[in-house]
């Protein structure tokens, strides 16, 4: 039998031969249905003929002739004829197979994908189609929605890029920043959709935080001078350096004061440190590269009884002066409960419960539940653990919570 293509490898090459492909022709939609095509024929051929020395290469060849052959079937159509004849490649543009020394086509993908005229849900679709190569059956189940569904959000995603005319080049300078920082965001919604489901039936969704850490990974790779793409990075892995131990065998939710710290990824914990410890080195602190540094505090801490919470009231604190969040507001009254007593943190709660943007959220209820508890009233906890399964979204969170509540009945 022969040897089967690895799939970690098309994986890898899918985004650069789009983005090639992309970059001469300028089509997103036909360059993709090229590309997949090239995919299918590599995946069929390759176990048979043996990969090519360039398999890259191959790829985009293979890509570019089929795309030659849609060119010339739209072109076949009626009322089609002027916006194909905007289609033909720019004579001065670089070969398909060769990249731009200052660029990088992966890297150029992920801008287009993230562009400004998407909204985060339609960015976060079509990243993972077109850079993460994911089928739009495997995106639809990870977000619970019905195929038809995501067909849609990704046709409109590619026909509002296409008529937004965006060149198919890296931006520069202020745009470039702008631009990066929408790369991130999505990477960053990508992996805690994964890491916290917002509904069904499961906790966490592994096959969409391994996707955010491995396009990370790509971008850092591309960016390895950038301390927030570093601190992302960090901050993914150390936070997914905990999934072994957060559900129980029966997949009920283990908080990290509870976990069983021996089955951590030891790997993820020592590379994130690294990656977040050089960060920060470089003077320019941002908010992917503190949170990364909260969580290598709570990794590094042996036990939860030792984990350094005025440290880490401290960062939150710098994050809180950098952006108005209310989830990192949250966060920072669990932290200053911890290091300075409950009473503490439940005077900053008082404080987030008239903001409408995390008043109904189930966490908010949750941390009140446990504060009340550590606090000694048990009446009140009882009540507020109650109002947070109400609000909860996925089963192993209303399982855990309904737990709490029904402990302080006994």
């Amino acid at each position: 039998m022969p040897p089967s293509v690895p799939e970690d490898l098309l994986r890898e090459l899918a985004p650069q031969a789009l983005g090639a492909v992309v970059r001469r022709y300028g089509h997103f939609a036909l360059a993709e249905d090229a590309v997949q095509e090239a995919l299918l024929a590599a995946a069929t051929q390759w176990p048979k003929e043996g990969v090519p020395a360039d398999p890259r290469a191959w790829l985009i060849t293979v890509a570019a002739r089929r795309l030659t052959d849609l060119l010339r079937s739209e072109q076949a159509r009626r009322r089609r004829e002027e916006v194909v004849a905007g289609w033909t490649p720019d004579p001065w543009a670089p070969a398909a197979d060769r990249t731009p020394a200052d660029s990088d086509d992966t890297l150029i993908l992920l801008f287009l994908c993230c562009h400004p005229s998407l909204s985060p849900a339609s960015q976060i679709a079509l990243t993972l189609r077109a850079v993460g190569g994911l089928t739009t059956a495997e995106i639809a189940r990870a977000f619970l929605v019905p195929e038809a569904t995501m067909t849609r959000r990704i046709t409109r995603a590619k026909q509002r890029v296409k008529d937004s005319g965006v060149p198919f080049r890296l931006p520069h300078g202020p745009e470039r920043e702008r631009r990066l920082g929408a790369v991130l965001h999505v990477l960053y919604l990508i992996f805690n959709e994964g890491y916290a489901s917002t509904s069904g039936p499961s906790l966490h969704r592994a096959e969409l935080t391994a996707e955010a850490i491995r396009l990370t990974r790509i971008v850092h790779r591309l960016l390895p001078d950038d301390p927030e793409v570093a601190g992302l990075l960090a901050l993914m892995l150390l936070t997914d350096a905990r999934r072994p131990a957060r559900t129980g065998p029966d997949g009920a939710l283990v908080p990290m004061a509870e976990q069983d710290r021996s089955r951590w990824n030891a790997a993820f914990v020592a590379e994130g440190v690294e990656l977040v410890t050089a960060a920060l080195s470089r003077g320019r602190p941002g908010p992917y590269q503190l949170q990364a540094a909260i969580a290598a505090l709570h990794d590094e801490a042996p036990t939860a009884e030792e984990t350094d919470w005025p440290q880490i009231t401290a960062l939150y604190e710098r994050l809180m002066d950098m952006s108005d969040n209310p989830v990192v507001a949250l966060n920072h009254a669990v932290a200053v409960a911890m290091s300075r007593g409950p009473a503490a943190g439940l005077a900053r709660l008082e404080r987030l419960r008239h903001d409408t943007r995390i008043a109904d959220d189930h966490r908010l209820h949750a941390v009140r539940a446990h504060l009340l508890e550590r606090s000694g009233d048990h009446a009140a906890a009882r009540e507020a653990y109650e109002e947070a399964v109400r609000r909860a979204m996925t089963l192993p969170q209303q399982r855990y919570l309904r737990a709490r509540a029904m402990r302080l009945t006994e």
